[in-house]
């Protein structure tokens, strides 16, 4: 690996203007997992349950790195999708209010990406920079233009075209990352219920997942534009905001040095 986590993490942050803390998720499958990770990491650990989102709450926007394990998680959607609890009746009874009929929500419910039941031990989230161990996924907190710049790099160094994220009801942060890592490939999807309320996205942000094997070679293509046009910005070339909200025609919105011609208005 040429570049540092925290190198990353410093080249994202500053070209694409991230307002939380890119967050390295990793999936700790042993005991023996999770007790180097206990010793390699400095890290926190939820005083009583929360769900994900709100374990991803202390790693976005307050730097720090969370462990928790399914006696400190609080929410049945998470569990669901990392393997820590069964679809039962109850759990789809739960989610009936996204569906048409119960049937419908049942095969909603089994078509949710999951972990393999009881095959892990613990989470862990903290701060891309933080890392110290490769992480699975990597798991963004970004508006809109934001997402397409991700997805436009991570489709650039990985050669892949279209991109075909997945969404499903109930489990942004957790299916989502679980999703993304379980298929190797980028993912996208809007907050869910759950994740927009206790997880604080009400900034509108979207979820961008980034496999951890991947995230190098898509700050790499990054770290290419800004090196050949002077910034990260794709709509803009040159720009150093990447959601710039100016129309490339528009006549009015010019700005030249004083004493100097301006090309864009040829005065």
């Amino acid at each position: 690996m040429s570049l540092s986590y925290a190198k990353m993490e410093d080249i994202l942050r500053d070209a694409l203007r991230l307002y939380h803390y890119p967050v390295a998720v990793t999936w700790l499958f042993t005991d023996s997992e999770v007790d180097a990770f206990r010793t390699a990491t400095s890290h926190v650990s939820p005083v009583k349950p929360l769900t994900f989102c709100q374990w991803e709450i202390a790693a976005r926007m307050q730097g720090k790195t969370v462990l928790g394990n399914p006696a400190s998680l609080g929410c049945s959607n998470a569990a669901v999708s990392f393997g820590w609890k069964a679809i039962d009746d109850k759990e789809i009874k739960s989610q009936l209010k996204y569906c048409t009929d119960i049937e419908q929500t049942g095969r909603f419910q089994h078509s949710k990406p999951r972990m393999v039941a009881n095959a892990l031990k613990a989470v862990a989230v903290g701060p891309l920079g933080k890392a110290v161990i490769a992480p699975h996924v990597v798991h963004f907190y970004c508006d809109n233009m934001q997402s397409y710049h991700l997805a436009v790099d991570y489709m650039a160094a990985t050669d892949t075209h279209p991109l075909r994220p997945q969404i499903t009801m109930s489990s942004a942060a957790c299916g989502g990352s679980v999703f993304a890592w379980l298929n190797k490939t980028f993912n996208c999807c809007p907050a869910c219920s759950g994740s927009y309320s206790s997880g604080k996205t009400e900034r509108s942000e979207v979820n961008v997942f980034i496999p951890g094997d991947h995230i190098e070679a898509t700050v790499m293509r990054l770290s290419q534009r800004i090196a050949h046009t002077g910034s990260g910005a794709v709509t803009h070339p040159g720009d150093h905001f990447p959601g710039r909200d100016v129309c490339k025609n528009c006549p009015l919105i010019v700005f030249k040095e004083e004493g100097k011609q301006c090309a864009a208005c040829d005065t």
